[in-house]
């Protein structure tokens, strides 16, 4: 194994570079991965842009990236190509997804915390992630993560569409969460006020696996709003069993009472980090609706937007990360959940994977313009 890789660093909002760093090597308990995929998230552009660092000192000071640049990149899988002493069940040559987030298991040394015992592995109280709190990310040639990290792949599933399993697991673990939150309306069939309407603002990936998780998992049967100015996304939504509503061109207020015969909006999924939206949820929601705060990012309106909608009595949520319970053999169970809905076809993640990456050269590309592009939904570095 080589001693050097190439990697895409981070050193400033803005600025992504190609360089030369020291290949890892897997320590006891741990794999080395050769990458395979890495989905380009919204997440990952927040932070390239600046608006967003999750790297703190113990302090909770803020690392800027000129002080420690950063390798981005926390939607990864890959194969194995070496093991660390210890690691009985995988070996090199198998392809997994990985949990790029470092918790109690992950660790082993014995000691669980309280947020690990109750299966919310994403608020561990040690918790680190690869991509996202400073810890090295996958857009780079390899990387050593925890054994208990990795999901082995049994199946011949693409590695650019097993990549989509971290996004999925978000979703999954923020419906999971949704279901067991006492809530005035309640998606079970025999609730005594289901939830009849559901608005999804936004059609990025995110949006896209909610409205399928919605209809092909959870099964709810009723009205499902995504708004979306874009027409290829609008286009996808409505394929997969929304209405797609175009909020430049309506008022997505009027829109939404139209829809819903003036009720309004039982459930409402934040799940494009814009924070003009707050400004329209009060015309919005029904009283004591449930909303999600899904998206990341927001910036640029005053906090003073939310006595509006405090004055609903909402339910707030805001649940982050594929957090989940482990399986028998200490894997994550909602990562692997997640890639056997992708596996079983419940789940379409090809159709909305617009642009691929085939080398760490061209990812740059895919952080400064081609995000923009109306064509774009998905970017995936497909790197072997």
């Amino acid at each position: 194994m080589k001693t050097s890789m190439k990697a895409l660093v981070l050193s400033a909002p803005g600025k992504m570079d190609l360089r030369e760093v020291t290949t890892p090597e897997p320590r006891p308990g741990e794999v080395l991965l050769k990458v395979g995929a890495v989905g380009l998230c919204g997440t990952d552009f927040h932070i390239y842009e600046g608006h967003a660092n999750y790297h703190t000192d113990p302090t909770g000071r803020v690392i800027p990236f000129e002080e420690q640049p950063q390798i981005l990149g926390h939607e990864f899988c890959g194969t194995v190509v070496a093991v660390g002493s210890g690691v009985t069940d995988l070996k090199p040559g198998d392809r997994i997804v990985a949990d790029q987030g470092l918790n109690c298991l992950s660790r082993s040394d014995g000691l669980s915390c309280e947020y690990c015992v109750t299966g919310d592995s994403h608020q561990c109280a040690r918790y680190g992630e690869h991509g996202i709190t400073g810890l090295p990310g996958a857009l780079a040639e390899f990387l050593s993560l925890p054994a208990f990290n990795a999901v082995k792949i049994e199946s011949d599933l693409p590695l650019e569409q097993a990549v989509l399993s971290e996004p999925l697991g978000c979703i999954r673990h923020t419906m999971e969460v949704a279901l067991k939150t006492p809530a005035r309306y309640q998606f079970l069939r025999d609730a005594a006020r289901p939830v009849k309407s559901v608005l999804i603002c936004g059609a990025g990936p995110a949006g896209l696996l909610f409205t399928q998780y919605l209809r092909n998992v959870i099964g709810f049967e009723g009205l499902l709003i995504v708004s979306e100015p874009n027409e290829k996304r609008r286009q996808l939504v409505n394929e997969y069993g929304a209405t797609g509503v175009n909020p430049l061109e309506v008022n997505l207020v009027e829109a939404v009472n139209d829809l819903t015969h003036g009720e309004r909006i039982n459930f409402l999924i934040e799940s494009a980090g814009i924070a003009q939206l707050f400004k329209q949820m009060p015309g919005l929601l029904r009283k004591q609706a449930t909303v999600v705060l899904y998206g990341h990012g927001h910036h640029g309106v005053d906090l003073g937007v939310l006595n509006n909608v405090q004055f609903l009595e909402p339910t707030l949520i805001a649940p982050i990360g594929a957090s989940g319970g482990f399986d028998a053999d200490g894997r994550p169970s909602t990562y692997r959940r997640s890639l056997e809905l992708i596996e079983q076809g419940r789940i379409n993640v090809s159709r909305f994977i617009t642009h691929r990456y085939h080398s760490l050269e061209a990812v740059p590309q895919g952080f400064a313009q081609d995000r923009f592009g109306a064509d774009y939904i998905k970017g995936v570095a497909v790197l072997s």
